[in-house]
């Protein structure tokens, strides 16, 4: 139990700092009313979930194929969401194609549909209200598949409207960009994985193109994807080989692979967030 104790103090943190973050969200003074702070539950309990869902994706896929992993360590952090997310650590060599897709897709993958499930719940509980100027507003860009969702929940939104989200459907949008993010085919990000189980030593060049469109992104869109380049670019492009590396992946692999990168194109986000 002992080894699994730093595990569950982290959990607990970011349990607190969701919370805070939630409450604050509904615009809730916790310096004057902390008790108040249970309040932030919808948030707290979605974003959790859509991050634990994920890095246990990646640990119960590690299991199948024979790699040690550990359980999940959440990030607790004192920013609008309550944490800079949740990551597993490898500990031993994946030592296939087949295991290098599994694990990497499969933490998107789940995240995705638990973001998809809280941005429906969300939307039916968000409002559309006038919005008489955009100044000191603070706003979120829209994927594909985020305003799709937005039409199918909410319809048409009148000139002069926008949509004040709910936050369990804020988190699933934070759950959307951060599957987009993982998504990215540049070194050991899930994206990485999953480019190099599909193309192999074509990874390389894959990997420093997106690197290069996503500097391109920081300049013309939104800077904090040059933030993004820059920390890419200090972890690495490039991955390291697998133990066996089969002729031929299983079609149903491929389909993996495909379905991944499909959801990093209707997730992705040019300009996550406007001031």
């Amino acid at each position: 139990m002992r080894k699994y104790l730093i595990h569950v103090i982290l959990f607990i943190a970011t349990v607190f700092t969701t919370l805070f973050a939630g409450a604050l969200q509904q615009g809730i003074n916790l310096f004057k009313e902390p008790i108040r702070l249970w309040e932030g539950y919808p948030f707290s309990i979605s974003i959790m979930t859509i991050l634990l869902g994920h890095e246990m994706g990646h640990y119960f896929a590690s299991k199948v194929h024979n790699t040690k992993a550990t359980l999940p360590y959440f990030i607790p952090a004192p920013s609008i969401i309550g944490t800079f997310g949740a990551f597993i650590k490898m500990k031993s060599p994946i030592f296939t194609r087949k295991a290098l897709i599994d694990i990497g897709a499969t933490g998107p993958l789940v995240g995705f549909v638990l973001s998809f499930i809280a941005c429906i719940i969300g939307l039916k509980m968000s409002k559309i209200i006038p919005v008489t100027t955009q100044e000191d507003l603070f706003m979120l860009g829209d994927s594909i598949l985020f305003s799709l969702l937005v039409k199918f929940t909410l319809g048409n939104i009148p000139e002069g409207h926008d949509v004040l989200l709910h936050s369990v459907a804020f988190a699933g949008w934070i759950g959307l960009f951060v599957t987009s993010m993982n998504l990215l085919p540049v070194g050991q990000l899930d994206g990485g994985h999953i480019a190099y189980a599909l193309f192999g030593r074509w990874h390389f060049y894959i990997s420093r193109i997106t690197l290069f469109v996503v500097a391109a992104f920081g300049v013309f869109y939104w800077y904090g994807w040059l933030v993004w380049a820059l920390l890419l670019l200090f972890l690495g492009l490039d991955h390291p080989p697998i133990l066996l590396w089969e002729n031929r992946l299983s079609s149903s692999r491929q389909i993996v692979g495909a379905v991944s990168f499909l959801i990093f194109i209707i997730t992705f986000v040019p300009a996550p967030f406007r001031f």
